[in-house]
C-alpha cells in the first residue's frame, strides 16, 4: 500500500497541475489540452522545467522566471491538496478499482470548481458535464446496479437547492443546484450527509462572518462551491458510515 500510496500522491501532483490550468482557462472558453502554458505577466511561454508541480514554484521562490512576477501560492497548494486527496481517497476506497477511479474523477471536479467558484464565483458547466460524463461511465462499467439510486439522488440533491435558490436566490445560485445534483450521480444516497456538512459549514462561516462585519457582512457574496466540494469529500469518504451511525442511533 506505501507504494500505491507513493504513486497516488505524484499522480495528484501532476493532476493538481493540471487543474489549476482547468480552472484558468475553462472560464475563458480555452482549450485545456492545446498550447503551452504562458506566464500570465509578460506572456512568455513557460519552459517545462519551470512548470514542475511544486518544486518548479520552491526552486523559483515564487516568481516567474522571465520577468520576475509574483506566482501565487495558491498552485503549490492546489497541487499538494490534491496529492492528499488523491493518497485518502486510494487509501479510504481500496479494493474496488471503479469505486477508487471513480473518486479520484469526483475529488478533481470538485477542486476544480472550488478554484473557479473562489476567484470568479462560477461552476462551470464544461467541468460539470465532463466530470458526469465520466462518472456515469465508471459506474456503468463497476456498478450500473446503483445507477436508479444515484439518479435518484441526483435529483433530490438539486431539487433540495434548486428551492432553497428559488426562495433565497441572492444566497444560491444555479451552478450550486447543478454541482449538488452531480454530487448525487457520485455519491449516491451518501449525498444526504454531504449537503448537510455543505450546509452546517457555511452556516458557521456566515455567522463569523456576521459577527466580525456586522450587518455590512449581509451584502457580501460568499461562493458556496467550496463548502460543497468540503461536504462531497465527507460524503466520498465517511458518506456511508455517517449514514449507518445516523440509522443505528435514531432508526
Amino acid at each position: 500500500m506505501a507504494l500505491v500510496a507513493v504513486f497516488a500522491f505524484f499522480g495528484g501532483l501532476l493532476i493538481g497541475s493540471f487543474l489549476t490550468v482547468v480552472a484558468h482557462r475553462v472560464p475563458k472558453a480555452e482549450s485545456v489540452v492545446g498550447g503551452r502554458s504562458h506566464c500570465p505577466g509578460c506572456d512568455a511561454q513557460i519552459a517545462a522545467y519551470d512548470n514542475v508541480p511544486v518544486f518548479s514554484w520552491l526552486a523559483l521562490r515564487g516568481r516567474a522566471r522571465c520577468c520576475g512576477m509574483a506566482i501565487s501560492p495558491r498552485y503549490p497548494l492546489t497541487e499538494v491538496a490534491v496529492a492528499s486527496l488523491y493518497v485518502i481517497t486510494v487509501l479510504v476506497l481500496w479494493g474496488e478499482a471503479w469505486e477508487v477511479a471513480l473518486g479520484l474523477v469526483f475529488v478533481s471536479m470538485l477542486v476544480a470548481i472550488t478554484l473557479t467558484d473562489l476567484e470568479l464565483q462560477i461552476i462551470p458547466n464544461r467541468i460539470l458535464l465532463v466530470a458526469s460524463a465520466i462518472g456515469l461511465a465508471i459506474v456503468a462499467i463497476g456498478d450500473p446496479a446503483s445507477l436508479p439510486e444515484r439518479l435518484s439522488a441526483a435529483v433530490g440533491a438539486g431539487g433540495l437547492l434548486f428551492a432553497a435558490a428559488m426562495a433565497y436566490p441572492k444566497g444560491m445560485g444555479l451552478g450550486d443546484v447543478k454541482l449538488a445534483a452531480v454530487m448525487g450521480l457520485f455519491l449516491g444516497r451518501a449525498v444526504a450527509p454531504a449537503l448537510l456538512v455543505a450546509l452546517l459549514a457555511g452556516s458557521v462561516v456566515g455567522l463569523a462572518i456576521v459577527a466580525r462585519e456586522g450587518a455590512a457582512a449581509r451584502k457580501r457574496g460568499i461562493p458556496f462551491g467550496p463548502f460543497l466540494a468540503l461536504g462531497g469529500v465527507v460524503g466520498l469518504l465517511a458518506g456511508g458510515e455517517l449514514i449507518d451511525l445516523y440509522l443505528d442511533t435514531f432508526a
